[in-house]
């Protein structure tokens, strides 16, 4: 076989790499191109060194080309991988540090909550370019996969807006049917039966049973108190699971930010957060790690490099859906996965416009999701909570309309929980000045966001948050991983 793969974004190195050789791992993808394109020349050159290393490695006769012109990277492209993160760390930054002053404790903040919805504004007129691109230059029948948060809202702009066959991918799912085979005590995830069915980082393990045998709420609470690790560091997974009477798919840190009950006071966050890594609920915890992990990589470069000299092992193909989906598509071998796409019937009682993920099945014909499936009314109503902040994200950053975005930012359910809407109006306007190069589509609102903030009398405070961890230098990070090694 021979077609076309763009990867938009390449420059998340680790990222690439692996969505590279995962696809490199199905026999019949060895004769095929792969176009990295970045906005950044020395991540795409970095990439492409590593990639052409596993390729002579390899003795293959795989291409790989590197580009910041995105347009000639989709010429003739059958598939296109999107991973970007627009604006970069230094909007991040401001995406955890603008809301901190106003009260609002966010652990990853690129779902929902103040910072994804900022992180949507940003990438969405990025995502209708990408998809104006593909129309024009790509395969008629160009399939569009997008991995970059905010998932939701990204897929929703790309479908309704873009007009482009997207389908969001994430790996929560699988994620959390690994922490349920542990706690059962089975061998591997293969023994595991489920349906999981919701909206991405908000989807629910409805059905779950172990070599054919169903597995309870009181069973899986009883499982994942007695488990000395998880029993720490999901405390509020556990809660909700007791409460709801299903597990949710998503880490302790990003489930306590999606929900208005667990972060709104400072003197309970640390209740129900574990800082045995940034997953579990830190403050600004995947900002530090990203921060860190950047450092490394480019400090550590000639390793990676080297690495990149392997041969490729199929045995150790990740679980991330791409190569599965692309394989299933090529080949017909059927797959099962948990796929982001609108809705449509496949959720009875969540919106019919919303992006849900859900099961489905991949072959020559396409994806193919099951549907009809009914959510717990609690699962729900939680999920319709966030959909409603999705959708009016989703309208504003198309329309570049301020008020709606305040609107959805007033409505988001942790944000709603702590702040008022006058902090809320503020809060906005400090954020779109902040970020005014990443955000055209409100340029016209900038000047009068700007004269408001001088005149605002909405009081503020410096505050790191409840549990804020300091970045890791390039030596903490050396002795922390050769102390790993030697107890390990």
């Amino acid at each position: 076989m021979s077609f076309k793969i763009a990867i938009i974004g390449a420059g998340s190195v680790g990222f690439t790499k692996k969505l590279f050789t995962d696809i490199l791992c199905v026999p019949e993808f060895t004769d095929i191109e792969f176009a990295l394109t970045d906005v950044s020349e020395h991540n795409l050159q970095m990439i492409k060194a590593i990639l052409d290393r596993i390729v002579e490695a390899n003795r293959l006769p795989t291409r790989v080309t590197a580009t910041t012109d995105r347009r000639r990277a989709l010429e003739g492209a059958r598939y296109v991988i999107s991973c970007v993160r627009v604006g970069g760390l230094e909007a991040y930054a401001d995406d955890i540090r603008i809301p901190l002053k106003y009260g609002i404790d966010q652990c990853v903040g690129d779902t929902i909550c103040a910072g994804g919805i900022l992180y949507g504004q940003r990438n969405i007129p990025v995502i209708l370019d990408f998809c104006k691109d593909m129309r024009e230059v790509a395969e008629t029948n160009v399939k569009f996969l997008n991995y970059a948060n905010p998932m939701a809202m990204n897929t929703w702009a790309a479908i309704e807006y873009g007009k482009v066959d997207t389908v969001g991918l994430c790996h929560g799912v699988q994620h959390g049917a690994e922490q349920i085979a542990e706690v059962l005590g089975a061998k591997s995830t293969q023994e595991l039966d489920y349906v999981c069915s919701g909206i991405n980082h908000q989807t629910w393990f409805i059905d779950l049973r172990l070599n054919g045998r169903p597995i309870g709420k009181d069973e899986l609470v009883a499982a994942f108190e007695a488990h000395p690790v998880y029993s720490q560091q999901e405390k509020l997974r556990i809660d909700v699971l007791k409460r709801f009477g299903v597990y949710s798919t998503e880490s302790n840190g990003h489930l306590s930010e999606y929900l208005p009950w667990y972060r709104k006071r400072p003197d309970e966050i640390t209740r129900w957060i574990d800082m045995s890594d940034w997953i579990h609920g830190e403050t600004g915890g995947y900002l530090r790690h990203s921060t860190e992990t950047r450092n490394w990589f480019e400090t550590e470069y000639p390793q990676f490099l080297q690495a990149a000299s392997q041969p490729i092992d199929p045995g150790k193909r990740s679980n991330e859906h791409a190569s599965h989906i692309l394989e299933a598509l090529e080949t017909n071998r059927v797959y099962r996965g948990h796929f982001n796409v609108r809705n449509n019937g496949v959720i009875t009682n969540l919106p019919q416009d919303a992006i849900v993920e859900s099961p489905g099945f991949v072959d020559r014909f396409g994806i193919n999701m099951a549907a009809g499936i009914t959510l717990p009314e609690a699962c729900a109503a939680t999920c319709i909570a966030s959909i409603n902040v999705q959708r009016m994200s989703v309208h504003a950053a198309i329309s570049g309309d301020i008020d709606l975005l305040k609107l959805a930012v007033l409505h988001d359910p942790l944000v709603g929980a702590v702040s008022t809407p006058e902090e809320v109006w503020q809060m906005v306007d400090e954020m779109v000045v902040a970020q005014a190069a990443w955000l055209p589509q409100y340029a016209h609102a900038v000047p009068a966001a700007r004269e408001r903030l001088s005149t605002s009398a909405v009081k503020t405070r410096e505050w790191a948050g409840a549990a804020r961890r300091s970045v890791r230098s390039i030596e903490e990070l050396r002795a922390e991983k050769a102390a790993l090694k030697q107890a390990g």
